[in-house]
């Protein structure tokens, strides 16, 4: 019995579902694990990207750095508010935000949620230096499991951060936090476990032996 020869349809099926094993498979390679609490911190980019954020390793002072999932997200928008509130109350902390969407999106999203104040931002839209930071992308299950959805929702309902129309970036992305000594060390954080965490700040100032200030409802 002869077999039948495959539709074109299912031929172009076929290919997208290779393109996209390829993609996956590239994406694996790419990222590498994320430093561990007492590891060197990893380059923020090349040379560059780390000028143009001001950033090397060892620093004169403690740094944050948030990399948030994608601009639109409303957790990455409450993460970032609390960062730029961070930052104006403790400069002694150097902060900085590393965004996936492009230039554009990124500096438009920032003018919406508040501004940045004293945060550095670090762009990179085709998200090299989340691959050299440990972070890949996420499943189905990490972005929009049933209690990511709820906190999203009382997120919106409490607050009123909802999610925003985004234009790039990947919603797939995962996100994630570290706190570097002025040694150039990891001394706190790491991947973000499921799309709706948002750092704690306040841990990871201890971690970097800074006290924490608590201006009025801004990091409680």
């Amino acid at each position: 019995m002869s077999q039948s020869q495959p539709t074109s349809s299912q031929q172009q099926h076929s290919q997208t579902s290779n393109s996209k094993n390829k993609e996956e498979e590239e994406e694996e390679v790419a990222v590498v694990h994320p430093p561990k609490i007492g590891d060197r911190a990893p380059p923020l980019g090349n040379d560059d990207d780390a000028a143009a954020a001001g950033i090397r390793f060892p620093h004169d002072k403690p740094v944050l750095v948030v990399f948030l999932r994608h601009c639109g997200c409303p957790f990455a928008e409450k993460t970032f508010r609390l960062l730029t509130s961070l930052s104006n109350h403790h400069p002694e902390v150097c902060c900085v935000a590393v965004s996936q969407s492009t230039r554009e999106d990124t500096d438009g999203w920032i003018v919406q949620v508040g501004g940045e104040w004293e945060v550095r931002v670090v762009v990179h839209a085709q998200r090299e230096l989340y691959h050299a930071w440990g972070l890949g992308l996420s499943s189905t299950w990490y972005a929009v499991n049933p209690l990511a959805l709820w906190h999203a929702w009382k997120l919106g309902t409490e607050e009123g951060i909802w999610n925003r129309n985004a234009e790039s970036g990947s919603r797939w992305q995962i996100g994630g936090a570290f706190g570097i000594d002025a040694e150039g060390v990891v001394r706190w954080g790491g991947p973000a476990a499921s799309a709706d965490e948002v750092p704690d700040f306040r841990e990871a100032l201890r971690a970097l032996g800074v006290d924490w200030v608590s201006p009025r409802g801004s990091l409680s």
